[in-house]
Formats: C-alpha cells, sequence, structure tokens
C-alpha cells in the first residue's frame, strides 16, 4: 500500500511540475499586458517603468523561477489589473462556481440516474427510445447554444427566470451564497440547468448500460425467484450496484465542471472563476490566467489521486498489480 500511495503521489508531483512550465510558458510567451494596461499617449519612459514594476523585464526562464520560488510559498503573483494577490482573487469567486457546480451535480444525478434506469429496464419502449433521443441531443448541441436558448424561452418568451447575474446573496462565514434565497436560487437555475445537460446525458447512458447488465445477473433473476417485487429489485439490488461507476464518473465529472464552466458562466454573466478567467485572458492579465490554470490542474490531481486511493482500497488487485508492474 506505501509503495503504490508513494507510486501515485510521485506521479502527481511530476505532473504538477509538468503543467507548470507549459502554462508558463503558454501564458507568458503570448501578446504584452503593456499595449492594453498603459495609454497609447505614454513615452518611452512610462512603458519602461512599467514594465519594470510587473517584472516583465527579465527573461523568460528568470520569471518562471521568480515564479516557482514564490508559488512554494504559496504565492502566485499579483495580478496586473486589480493589483491584488491572483489566488485570492480566484478563491474570491471560488464559492459562485462551486454552488452552480454541486447544484448541476444534483441536476445531472436525480434527473440522469432514473431516465437511464427507465432507458435500461425498457429499451424498446417510446419512453426508453426518446430518452436516448434527449441523451444524445445533449451531448451534441453546443452549451452556448443550449444556454442562449434556455434565455430566450424562459426568460425572454416566459418571462419566468432571469437571465443572468448572481441575484440576492446571503453570506456564511465572510461567503456570499446564492442558493440560500429565492432570488439566488432563481438566478442559479437556467445557469445549472445549461452546464448540466452534458452531465445529465452521460449520467443517462451510464445508468442505462448499468442495468442492463446488472438485470442479467444472477443476484436479480434469484431475487425474482424468491418473489421479491419489482420495485425492490430495482431500488435496492440494481440501483445500489450501477450507482458505483456512476458516483465514479461523476467525482472526475465535478472537476470538470468546476474547471469549465467558463462557457455558461459567460453566456449566463455568473460572477464565477470562468468568467473572471474571460475577462482576465482578454486583458491579458497574466498572472491571474497562470493562477487559475494551476488551480484547476491541482483540482484535477487531487481529485483523480483520491479516487485512485479508494480504488486501492476496495479493489486490492488494483494495489497487486501496481506493486507487481
Amino acid at each position: 500500500m506505501l509503495v503504490y500511495l508513494l507510486r501515485r503521489l510521485g506521479q502527481s508531483l511530476f505532473v504538477v511540475a509538468a503543467m507548470a512550465v507549459l502554462v508558463f510558458i503558454g501564458v507568458y510567451a503570448i501578446g504584452s499586458p503593456i499595449d492594453i494596461m498603459i495609454s497609447p499617449d505614454a513615452d518611452q519612459a512610462e512603458m519602461e517603468a512599467a514594465i519594470a514594476r510587473l517584472g516583465l523585464d527579465k527573461p523568460l526562464w528568470e520569471q518562471f523561477f521568480i515564479f516557482v520560488k514564490n508559488a512554494l510559498q504559496g504565492d502566485l503573483g499579483r495580478s496586473f489589473v486589480y493589483s491584488t494577490d491572483a489566488l485570492s482573487l480566484i478563491l474570491s469567486k471560488l464559492p459562485a462556481t462551486l454552488e452552480l457546480a454541486f447544484l448541476a451535480l444534483l441536476f445531472a444525478i436525480f434527473i440522469g440516474v432514473p431516465l437511464g434506469m427507465i432507458a435500461g429496464l425498457k429499451p424498446n419502449s417510446i419512453a426508453g427510445k426518446t430518452i436516448m433521443a434527449g441523451s444524445i441531443m445533449g451531448f451534441s448541441l453546443p452549451n452556448f447554444w443550449q444556454g442562449m436558448m434556455l434565455i430566450l424561452l424562459f426568460a425572454v418568451i416566459f418571462k419566468l427566470l432571469p437571465s443572468g447575474g448572481r441575484g440576492e446573496t446571503v453570506e456564511v462565514f465572510g461567503i456570499a451564497f446564492s442558493f440560500l434565497t429565492l432570488d439566488g436560487l432563481s438566478h442559479m437555475l437556467l445557469p445549472a440547468i445549461n452546464l448540466a445537460l452534458f452531465k445529465t446525458s452521460l449520467v443517462i447512458r451510464l445508468a442505462r448500460a448499468g442495468t442492463r447488465e446488472a438485470s442479467l445477473q444472477d443476484y436479480v433473476k434469484f431475487a425474482r425467484a424468491k418473489g421479491l417485487s419489482q420495485r425492490r429489485i430495482v431500488l435496492v439490488h440494481i440501483a445500489k450496484n450501477i450507482m458505483i461507476p456512476v458516483v465514479t464518473i461523476l467525482g472526475l465529472e465535478l472537476g470538470s465542471m468546476i474547471a469549465f464552466a467558463v462557457v455558461t458562466e459567460s453566456v449566463f454573466a455568473w460572477p464565477g472563476m470562468g468568467k473572471l478567467l474571460i475577462d482576465s485572458i482578454q486583458l491579458l492579465d497574466r498572472p491571474v490566467v497562470v493562477a487559475y490554470l494551476m488551480l484547476t490542474v491541482f483540482m484535477f490531481i487531487i481529485i483523480n489521486f483520491t479516487v485512485d486511493m479508494l480504488y486501492c482500497l476496495l479493489d486490492p488487485r488494483v494495489r497487486l498489480s501496481e506493486v507487481r508492474a
């Protein structure tokens, strides 16, 4: 177990180091924020002073080593635009993104699992075929187009829900939350649905495949032979077993919903990390972009590492195969 843990930890550290190099070079090699931040009427002396103040007068390799040194101390740089710590700026937007992602995850689970089980139990019925056709649409339609259609239908035509913004919030321990107020919750619904559509389609397919496979297992046949009701067989014997792969996949998909909610947050003007990233890219606010990408990489690594450890604990064959390799 210790060898497996150390190997996974070493691989995670290597990924962090490799991504730090790629992210830093990729971001810092593109454009110059001075062209945006300084007035076109500024003279050469003012431009050179601004470049020196931002540390852009140093060679790229020296900037990288300064970045690594500061990052090991928890400092990912200061925003060029907001003149504040980049990591703190991103973390201030994190609660808005987290509550949106968790609500989308709940939608994906409580809508996708029942629909997937219906499609798996009755694959040739009209309901089953309709559900699978809908899941194909969820996979195929662009996320931004879905968002605009939701705004058109529910905000413009029917005027049922607001089209953007976060709405009224309530602070808990200094952190603002939208889901604690009716106005905030109404503002969350459309972006959460938009963010959940693709994941719901994924859950439907996973639940359908798991239901069809579980229905053919001996323990389900034995339960039917004992005379158990169909409801008990579905809820106890089938649902419990199909949730293992669903929960595993959704644990990883949660990371992608948090990290890649950029389109949804932009369409619905949701003030989360994704909208901050878009604004920072447009303004060439390099420290914020680098800090966002590094936080995203670190988050994915933590999630994957946690899932690996759970697999290792639940299935000793994984641990043994890794040690022998």
